[in-house]
């Protein structure tokens, strides 16, 4: 059963970065409102396809919840049945969550796979908390963490719901992306304590001070970038993008450099290991995917 607990471990950890992945593709894609209700996409489980399925139609079975596009404006069925000859606004009320009425099929279907990788998610998590209850005799800790990280997907999904409500507020996708590091932080802690035996290194003051150092300059750059990228939202959709930067916010330089300072003491920290002879492999790769993201940024 252990066994079976470690793997569902890092299938959870595997499914929920590429959740994360998945996410990255519909910001960049701008995809975010590709389904502008939540759970379902315009009012079905499947989305459609094609713009005119948005239509209203005469003689049409409509379901409860299903939505169309008319004058530029979503409209939800209030109940089943079937329309008449003619439009009939009894049958029809607004969606008031917000305005956005427009449909594009790529941005549709990239939207929906990433819910549907979200929904994945919550399942193999589902089944890693399950399992965590033969875990308790080894350690209490484990099945309570696991029930933790499962109100988190819940929690995530939730406010994934709410990012839509909002038409993307940037402040809204800031928590959003931010709870999703939360949950990947926790599933790596709950792997950690779950090994049989737990191995220290040899340390020193200095070096458990360069590490809090840089775990905390490394999460404050990450709120900071979240900040910069807020303030890139807010510009983009008003100015053309050569404004964007103009003038350019005081935190957008802080973010630069800051960079170096994260890079600088993950290389103090590296050398230190390496002068101790603890070659960590696990390090090395944080180092380089640090320099990734500087390069990236």
């Amino acid at each position: 059963m252990r066994n079976s607990f470690i793997i569902s471990i890092k299938a959870s950890l595997i499914i929920v970065y590429l959740v994360i992945a998945a996410g990255s593709v519909v910001r960049m894609t701008g995809s975010g409102m590709g389904c502008p209700d939540w759970p379902k996409c315009f009012g079905y489980w499947i989305p459609p396809t094609d713009r005119n399925q948005l239509d209203w139609k005469p003689n049409h079975e409509y379901l409860n919840g299903q939505v169309i596009i008319l004058d530029e404006e979503l409209r939800v069925a209030k109940n089943d049945f079937y329309s008449n000859s003619k439009y009939n606004p009894k049958n029809w009320q607004f969606y008031t969550q917000h305005d956005y009425a427009f449909f594009n099929p790529y941005h549709t279907w990239i939207e929906y796979l990433n819910r549907l990788l979200g929904a994945l998610a919550g399942l193999v998590v589902l089944i890693m908390t399950i399992l965590s209850f033969w875990m308790r005799q080894q350690k209490k800790i484990i099945p309570i963490i696991s029930f933790l990280i499962l109100l988190g997907m819940g929690f995530q999904a939730w406010l994934g719901k709410t990012v839509v409500d909002s038409n993307l507020l940037p402040y809204r996708v800031t928590i959003h992306m931010t709870m999703a590091l939360i949950i990947v932080l926790a599933l790596i802690f709950l792997f950690f304590i779950s090994q049989r035996k737990i191995s220290p290194i040899t340390s020193s003051p200095l070096i458990k001070v360069l590490a809090i150092v840089a775990l905390s300059l490394t999460l404050f750059q990450i709120g900071l970038g979240t900040q910069v990228r807020q303030f890139i939202d807010l510009k983009m959709h008003n100015l053309a993008n050569h404004e964007w930067l103009n003038p350019v916010p005081m935190k957008f330089y802080v973010h630069r450099s800051l960079s170096l300072l994260v890079l600088g003491v993950h290389l103090i920290l590296f050398w230190i290991l390496r002068k101790m002879k603890l070659n960590l492999r696990v390090f090395n790769q944080i180092l380089g995917l640090i320099g990734l993201e500087i390069f990236t940024g």
